[in-house]
């Protein structure tokens, strides 16, 4: 328990240091001492900036395929923020409904792991090694849920029910459980990326409103317990929003590397399912069932599982 909280301490403070570095920089104090107009005008017109030279270059380089799945990813991460945003209304939210959203988001995930990732992995695995798609995918599963348990066990994170208060403050408890977060979006938004990468659109899409479902209440799941730590309603659902754009990030590494090595397409497919398989069972799952109330969160995770099956259908 000393080494999670030395490494939080650690964490935190370099950020500190970052943020202290990036306000106090020539920059950041010109557009500070704008009039508060032309402060958000000024952010907006960076932001609009930076947006058209990174889709711009992406699609110079790339072609529309990848500009397609980076926003997908980017849209499906941002869903967090628009799952918190309860939390601007009330502090808390029956145990009854948030353990039926966190089965639907299984029930969601899982579906879409299954007809979007590994059925299509092993169809394009068959075109590359004929009769091997089944296993290439399999190696590819277990390479990402064993990424993930390597990664749970060297990153500092620790579930809500794991620690005793009085080892670990409560703050310290909701912050790793945001770093938490953090760390699992990143390989769902590398699962929307390497889908797109297919060219199928329908795969990707598919995906793409799994992930942004799924989302929803963990958006919930962090902004709440922040409000009930006493930080502001739109902090803590802009800290919320954060933890989704990591997906971004996964998202785009996802696309460009299937997009430039097409051979690697069903393994990294596999390595998505996997990593999402792993996060289903270890983390949501678990948590669904954790508060009692079970019985709700078995029968949403099956609708979730039929909404998207029937969606896969539809689109297909």
């Amino acid at each position: 328990m000393t080494s999670i909280t030395s490494t939080f301490n650690r964490l935190q403070h370099s950020l500190e240091i970052l943020f202290g570095r990036l306000a106090s920089s020539p920059f950041s104090l010109k557009l500070l001492a704008l009039p508060l107009l032309q402060r958000w005008a000024a952010y907006a017109g960076l932001f609009l900036l930076s947006q058209a030279l990174v889709f711009g270059g992406l699609y110079l380089i790339f072609g529309r395929i990848v500009v397609i799945g980076f926003l997908a990813s980017i849209l499906a991460g941002l869903a967090t923020g628009a799952g918190a945003f309860p939390a601007l209304l009330c502090k808390h939210i029956s145990t009854t409904l948030f353990n039926s959203l966190l089965g639907g988001a299984a029930g969601v995930m899982l579906a879409a792991t299954a007809f979007s990732l590994i059925v299509p992995g092993m169809d394009f695995g068959n075109q590359v090694w004929p009769g091997y798609g089944i296993y290439v995918v399999s190696a590819g599963m277990l390479a990402g849920a064993i990424c993930l348990h390597y990664v749970d066990h060297q990153l500092p994170h620790v579930r809500f029910a794991s620690v005793p208060d009085t080892q670990l403050n409560s703050l310290k408890k909701v912050w790793l459980f945001i770093i938490a977060i953090s760390i699992h979006n990143f390989p769902e938004g590398m699962s929307v990326g390497v889908s797109f990468g297919t060219e199928d659109m329908k795969n990707g899409i598919v995906l793409a409103i799994a992930i942004a479902l799924q989302n929803i209440p963990e958006g919930l799941a962090v902004a709440l317990p922040l409000i009930g730590l006493g930080y502001n309603r739109w902090r803590a659902v802009g800290i919320a929003t954060l933890t989704g754009l990591v997906e971004p990030v996964g998202g785009l590494l996802g696309i460009t590397m299937v997009t430039l090595f097409q051979p690697v397409l069903p393994i990294a497919m596999g390595f998505a399912a996997g990593a999402m398989l792993f996060v289903i069972s270890e983390e949501i799952i678990p948590e669904s069932h954790s508060k009692g109330r079970s019985r709700w969160a078995t029968f949403a995770l099956m609708a979730g599982f039929i909404l998207m099956m029937v969606l896969d259908n539809l689109l297909n």
